[in-house]
């Protein structure tokens, strides 16, 4: 494996420890680096309420965004639960992903035994919505 995605990974798995999941205790990380080699992380928010929870990728793409990146910067994401299959992003992550990245940005899906499963953006959302154009 390519030690920056090994890299990339390794950094999602190891924050994941810091997740705030106390109603699902399902925490899940997430690492995104960034054109300049930057890795930016990310964990799962819950709150009682479940619909003010927020995810891991989109913590980390927001973080990146409050960091002065602006969109079109991340270069590839790496999403990190205790799975026994691959865990993908949900729809919402997947509709920021689609804003934020380019749509072959590499995704790189993992599950608890250490299998890695790399697709793209344009994979996980074949029909993405991009455009507010009518």
């Amino acid at each position: 494996m390519d030690r920056q995605v090994e890299e990339l990974i390794n950094a999602a798995r190891e924050v994941r420890a810091l997740a705030y999941a106390p109603y699902s205790k399902f925490p899940v990380g997430a690492a995104i680096r960034m054109k300049d080699g930057q890795i930016i992380q990310g964990v799962n928010v819950e709150n009682v309420s479940f619909g003010a929870t927020n995810c891991a990728e989109r913590s980390a793409l927001y973080s990146s965004i409050a960091q002065g990146y602006a969109p079109k910067s991340t270069v590839a994401i790496a999403i990190c639960g205790d799975t026994d299959s691959y865990l993908p992003p949900c729809s919402i992550c997947r509709q920021v992903l689609v804003e934020l990245c380019d749509l072959d940005t590499p995704v790189y899906l993992t599950r608890a035994d250490g299998e890695i499963l790399e697709l793209t953006i344009a994979d996980l959302v074949p029909y993405a919505f991009d455009s507010m154009e009518i």
